[in-house]
């Protein structure tokens, strides 16, 4: 074992559920007029789980398809993250569970929840080992929130989905490939604007709770956009500072797939062509941290990474906590 030059994006794969929900299904429920949150999301379809699937099967079908499109051996896995806020259970963690269902059987496993910005942060940590370590990583990112959706609460009904995403981390000597730079961000004082009011220490589970307090809620989605838009421009700008590039050196602009407007938005302030903006929300909707990698997974599929690409990843969700990074191919 030794240090490694740099990381590589070796495999990708990513999963959804069987069942494919067309907004005119919730437009129905909700009482919404045709054509209502495509107008405002940008979403068409998305993916929710049958009775029978869970988190960690779901997280497997991603990382079987990474890991197979990598090439690289279950024994040469050294770490397995997982990033999801929707976990098989509050404990024990899923991770250790998903590298048993890939037989990783000499990899260590951890689950990091981070919400929407959960796979940025699981990158960069995973990037560092890899060139500590000289060993591969898998990352997954995968959530079921539609076990959380509140059906009559229209903020969030029209927006979320389930999916996983996964990247396979290698080493490589190409010393320019890998994480170039990053900036990561905070800010406690929106904690409150996406969250799921019950259920943890701070109100454990009762009888006397209404169920509704245990179903994800978003505060105001006006400040929720604002404040994304606010954080992923930011810090890409300080992302492509850090790495001495201009917005119009990126080859494509990998965002959180929240709402087509606000990366529409983060294209305008920051001068991206919107021809280089992987849009995947049409089809597979807001699945929090899954949606970067399933986008990767996706865009790879359409039109094969090269070396030397360079990516522009940005995020930002509940907590609130987001961030970008810049990643070569």
């Amino acid at each position: 074992m030794r240090p490694a030059a740099s990381a590589r994006m070796a495999g990708f794969g990513h999963a959804v559920p069987g069942r494919c929900v067309s907004n005119a299904e919730i437009e129905t429920t909700l009482g919404l007029e045709p054509g209502w949150i495509e107008r405002r999301t940008g979403i068409r379809t998305r993916y929710w789980a049958n009775d029978g699937d869970t988190l960690s099967g779901l997280a497997a079908e991603a990382g079987r398809m990474a890991l197979n499109n990598s090439g690289v051996a279950s024994d040469d896995v050294a770490l397995t993250l997982l990033a999801t806020s929707t976990p098989d259970h509050l404990l024990p963690p899923s991770a250790p569970l998903l590298a048993h269902h890939l037989g990783l059987k000499r990899s260590g496993a951890i689950d990091l929840a981070g919400a929407c910005s959960g796979f940025l942060y699981a990158l960069t940590l995973a990037d560092a080992f890899v060139r500590l370590h000289g060993r591969s990583v898998l990352v997954v990112a995968a959530n079921i929130l539609s076990r959380r959706i509140n059906p009559n609460e229209r903020a969030t009904a029209v927006l979320f989905a389930d999916a996983a995403g996964a990247v396979v981390l290698s080493p490589s000597d190409y010393g320019e490939s890998g994480l170039r730079s990053v900036e990561l961000a905070a800010d406690g004082s929106g904690y409150d604007l996406i969250t799921i009011p019950a259920g943890g220490s701070n109100r454990p589970f009762t009888s006397e709770i209404p169920g509704e307090e245990f179903l994800m809620s978003m505060k105001d989605g006006r400040e929720v956009f604002s404040r994304a838009v606010e954080m992923m421009s930011h810090c890409s700008r300080q992302a492509l500072a850090r790495a001495g590039l201009t917005a119009s050196q990126l080859h494509r602009f990998i965002p959180h797939q929240a709402n087509s407007r606000i990366f529409d938005a983060i294209c305008s302030e920051l001068g991206i062509e919107p021809s280089r903006t992987a849009r995947t929300i049409e089809a597979f909707g807001n699945s929090s941290a899954a949606t970067i990698p399933l986008s990767l997974s996706v865009a790879n599929s359409t039109e094969p990474f090269v070396r030397g690409e360079q990516l522009l990843l940005a995020a930002a969700g509940a907590g609130m906590s987001g961030g970008a990074c810049l990643w070569v191919t």
